[in-house]
């Protein structure tokens, strides 16, 4: 049976291919030598900011809440948290979650509709200063596309700047798989997401924002990370984070400070 890929709104972004990661970081500090006050001091002076969406820009895990929609919740939701504490290859946790659940279109179309998303608190404020900064913002997601657009669309973020994953589907409607060849697929997809962007636009002071694992290991090649807990405290990125905020308000004040 043919196959054919679908977001819900029939809307499909390129993928990102892997690029020479840069060695140094903001002014001739190492990456992995960074301190709180210079990350902090990157922040303010950022090019450019990437946003995980799952448990940071919005308040939920997508793939979860889709799970329970189709009543594969439990399941799921185990898989999930494996794969967010590191202890798991990305590819195989979503893959397996995806094999759990096979949603069909009309379910997503249906959950999209039914459960729309809830944004984090702050999260639109704080976008809204970035763009007022004319600091282009990018959300990097290793959920499902169509799932992200509608978050992209709320807070004006052009869809050209939304990476994540592609479902397929088979012409009549029965999930079919998803492109393996979105780098947002794999584990250390999100690096070469950035490295791309970093490749392109010539952004130095690239700063990534997330809750996960899958984040904290894009940092190389993003400039510098901030760890986000407002939604889920993931103790090993918190351990690991030169800059740990629950609160996109310390991340809005530190713009205007």
């Amino acid at each position: 049976m043919g196959s054919m890929t679908l977001t819900e709104t029939s809307r499909f972004l390129n993928g990102a291919t892997c690029l020479e990661p840069r060695e140094k970081f903001f002014r001739g500090y190492v990456r992995n030598m960074a301190t709180k006050d210079e990350v902090i001091n990157m922040w303010k002076v950022a090019d450019a900011v990437c946003f995980d969406v799952d448990s940071t820009v919005i308040q939920e895990e997508a793939i979860d809440e889709l799970a329970a929609f189709c009543g594969k919740g439990e399941e799921v939701a185990k898989l999930t948290e494996e794969a967010m504490k590191g202890s798991m290859n990305f590819r195989e946790a979503f893959a397996r979650r995806l094999d759990i659940i096979k949603p069909q279109m009309s379910q997503l179309r249906d959950f999209i509709s039914a459960r729309p998303h809830k944004l984090t608190p702050g999260i639109k404020e704080l976008v809204e200063a970035l763009h007022q900064r004319s600091t282009p913002v990018y959300l990097v997601s290793g959920g499902m596309r169509g799932l992200v657009t509608p978050v992209a669309l709320e807070l004006n973020i052009p869809l050209e700047n939304v990476f994540a994953n592609r479902l397929k589907f088979f012409f009549n409607g029965d999930y079919a798989g998803f492109d393996e060849n979105e780098p947002t697929s794999k584990s250390g997809g999100k690096g070469e997401v950035i490295r791309k962007l970093k490749d392109k636009y010539g952004y130095s002071n690239l700063v990534l924002i997330g809750d996960g694992a899958t984040d904290l290991e894009a940092c190389p090649p993003a400039d510098a990370f901030i760890g986000f807990g407002g939604n889920v405290v993931r103790e090993a990125v918190r351990a690991k984070a030169q800059w740990y905020v629950t609160d996109f308000n310390e991340l809005l004040n530190a713009l205007h400070g």
